[in-house]
């Protein structure tokens, strides 16, 4: 379970780089011993965001607590936060021992709680054995840096952030220079590590797959605004805008109106829906999965419509089906084969409908 305890407050916080703003009037508050994600396109502010709370910017308004304490003006090396970058700026003169030993080789002897230098000696040497086992690299002590792989690298750069012990850890697209496949393995240590750690993992990614399988809270992000904050399954099931919607995951975004409470209108055809509290015949969007559309006959659709193109993806079919002049995209295990007629169903539950996104300037 996850301590509901606040360790991070963010209030208020804008930032300008001259006369461009990047950061508009954010709030946001971040758990003890939770992993969160800030996700949204390159150019949205996230690691703006990140850097101000490492210390590394200043906030144009607003402020940043830290337990209650406001950090303004406390330089990234007193902070109890340590940042991985995407590239790793590890130490090539020095070896993966010294890399990890690094920041604690910085300290005297009474900060790692050492009555002497050989005392303390024993102490980094055995901080540095403890993070070598966590990230699985035991034996690589001696070796150079420049002979080890992208993942281990990176592996050596979040061991040497870890070593210090800090409450808060950093990440900003640490895993973005790594293969496919290293990547989802690393997704997967990365979560493990921060549950057996017990710390708070802020991490920045424009990867909308890496969010939800890391994340116990996800932060999107637009145009230096914050659309949506929550829970990967709420997230996607519940997307607050088209923006949201069409950044986590794939959707089919169509233009409606809202007749009434429970029923709009799109594609030329009325259909039954959960949402309530729009105005009468306001115009809406309509957000619908592609794994959300049922093909069933023609004759009993409540949509009809043709196959236009079919794409294997491994666990299902895709198909681009266009009915009404409109081009929906379909995910089904069944295939159905191009030029094929079809008809679709959507239940209630599955169609959403959003307020029209107001038109946002480039951050």
């Amino acid at each position: 379970m996850i301590d509901e305890t606040r360790l991070i407050e963010i209030k208020g916080v804008s930032k300008s780089f001259g006369d461009t703003q990047v950061l508009h009037d954010i709030d946001l508050y971040i758990r003890k011993r939770e992993f969160v994600t800030l996700l949204g396109p390159s150019g949205c502010g996230k690691t703006t965001l990140l850097r101000i709370l490492g210390g590394f910017e200043m906030p144009s308004t607003g402020e940043v607590l830290f337990e209650g304490k406001d950090m303004t003006g406390i330089p990234p090396y007193k902070r109890r936060i340590n940042t991985v970058f995407q590239k790793y700026a590890l130490f090539n003169h020095l070896n993966v021992f010294d890399n990890i030993a690094f920041g604690l080789n910085l300290k005297t002897p009474e900060q790692l709680g050492c009555k002497s230098r050989a005392e303390m000696k024993q102490e980094v040497a055995r901080r540095v054995n403890r993070m070598l086992k966590l990230v699985k690299m035991e034996g690589y002590e001696k070796r150079s840096t420049n002979a080890l792989s992208g993942g281990q690298q990176q592996r050596i750069a979040i061991a040497r952030a870890l070593v210090n012990e800090p409450e808060v850890l950093l990440l900003d697209e640490p895993l973005g220079a790594l293969d496919l496949k290293l990547r989802k393995e690393m997704q997967l240590e990365l979560k493990a590590m921060q549950q057996q750690l017990g710390i708070t993992f802020i991490y920045v990614t424009h990867d909308q797959e890496e969010a939800l399988t890391m994340s116990d809270t996800i932060v999107v992000m637009n145009h230096g605004r914050i659309q949506q904050i929550g829970d990967p399954k709420g997230i996607y099931d519940e997307p607050r805008n088209a923006f949201v919607a069409d950044f986590i995951g794939e959707s089919n975004i169509i233009d409606g109106t809202m007749l009434q409470d429970d029923l709009v209108r799109f594609s030329d055809t009325e259909f039954q829906c959960v949402d309530e509290g729009f105005a009468k015949n306001e115009p809406v969007d309509v957000v619908i999965r592609p794994e959300d559309i049922m093909l069933v006959g023609e004759d009993v659709g409540m949509l009809r419509g043709v196959v236009e193109s079919v794409i294997f993806k491994g666990v299902h079919y895709e198909m681009i089906i266009e009915s009404n002049d409109c081009k929906w995209k379909v995910q089904s295990t069944t295939m159905q084969p191009v030029g094929t007629r079809v008809g679709m169903t959507i239940v209630p539950y599955n169609i959403h409908i959003m307020h029209k996104m107001p038109v946002l300037k480039e951050a």
